[in-house]
């Protein structure tokens, strides 16, 4: 196989991101997108593995095996919100930008992503083994995405998460803990001074949330951000509510375990904690490492992201670069620009070259 053109595979990627925003590919309906993705790597003669919506590919010009680089994007999206002023679904192209669902959030880096891979696989020979995985179910964080075929891929040293930071790289991620809370008080009617107001419980309970800071600071990641986002309470207008749940949003750091961060809570509420997922880690990386030892030759910008992906299922060092802007991702007229997938390709290109010197 010859060296592939990479001015012409940019735009073959460019017209894969169009088809894949008129495909519609919300978290768990992602079917059709991983039938594309799997067609277009057949143009180029290379056979995919697939589970469920998961596609993933090695490269085979590779000569020393016992290094491993992991390239890995998703392909599903939210709902569209409102505000549109288009359909979501459908393409619009305006000059450079791209506009319609998943195109920066991860539209352009999972073709960006590809056009690498195949790129680098093209080459006569590649040090390492690079596998690449456009995985499914990243914005719900569901178990039935990357997280179901990890077992699959053997000893990863090294993940390079594709998502929108402009290209810069972040080198720590905040995890995720997300709290169901139900405060328990006394019903009775609101006339009289009887009961116990579940919702007065809940309150002190959220004053304190709001206003408790962990004391250790992240250098990349800050403080722990502790943020009540949902409230259910009372039956009717005249009875005092005898229970009320609450949910708490919680961004960690990688200076707090997560059980020592649900202890510290459940020691200060009164409130129940009814359910919890914690499986979604805070990550980071050595700054000593190799990546971010090139990312600084190159002059790109190093920090540490306050968003989740699926950094966080992962338990070997990675770090997360992407086209597009993170502020753009979950909004009405979401787009890319087709500069930024060209520039990042090249961008991905050259580290990954760097990498093997």
């Amino acid at each position: 196989m010859s060296v592939i053109n990479l001015k012409k595979l940019k735009k073959e990627c460019i017209k894969l991101l169009k088809k894949l925003i008129n495909t519609p590919s919300l978290s768990k309906e992602e079917k059709k997108t991983a039938d594309i993705i799997e067609s277009f790597f057949k143009k180029y003669k290379l056979n995919t593995k697939r589970k469920y919506n998961n596609i993933w590919i090695e490269n085979n010009n590779y000569d020393y095996d016992n290094y491993t680089i992991l390239l890995n994007s998703h392909h599903d999206t939210i709902k569209p919100s409102n505000g549109w002023d288009t359909d979501p679904f459908v393409v619009k192209e305006d000059g450079d930008k791209i506009i319609g669902l998943g195109s920066n959030d991860a539209g352009g880096s999972v073709v960006s992503l590809i056009a690498t891979f195949i790129y680098i696989n093209s080459l006569p020979k590649y040090k390492y083994k690079l596998i690449l995985i456009i995985s499914a179910e990243e914005e719900i964080r569901a178990t039935r995405g990357v997280e179901s075929i990890l077992c699959y891929l053997g000893k990863i040293n090294l993940g390079i998460i594709g998502e929108p930071t402009n290209m810069h790289m972040a080198i720590a991620e905040k995890g995720l803990i997300v709290l169901d809370c139900l405060s328990i008080g006394k019903t009775g009617h609101a006339a009289r001074y009887e009961g116990i107001n579940a919702l007065y419980i809940a309150i002190n309970d959220i004053i304190w949330l709001k206003n408790y800071v962990f004391e250790k600071k992240s250098y990349l990641l800050g403080k722990i951000k502790l943020t009540v986002t949902k409230i259910q309470c009372g039956i009717q207008r005249n009875v005092i509510p005898d229970t009320c749940y609450f949910t708490v949003d919680i961004r960690t750091n990688e200076i707090y375990s997560h059980e020592e961060i649900i202890n510290k809570i459940k020691k200060n509420i009164k409130s129940q904690i009814i359910s919890s997922s914690y499986r979604l880690k805070s990550s980071s990386i050595d700054e000593n490492h190799k990546i971010v030892k090139i990312a600084k030759n190159m002059n790109i910008k190093i920090f540490g992201s306050p968003t989740l992906s699926d950094q966080s299922v992962m338990n070997f060092p990675t770090v997360k670069i992407g086209v597009g802007d993170s502020s753009r991702s979950h909004t009405p007229n979401e787009y890319i620009l087709i500069s930024e997938i060209e520039d990042g390709i090249d961008l991905y290109i050259k580290i990954l070259l760097n990498f093997i010197k």
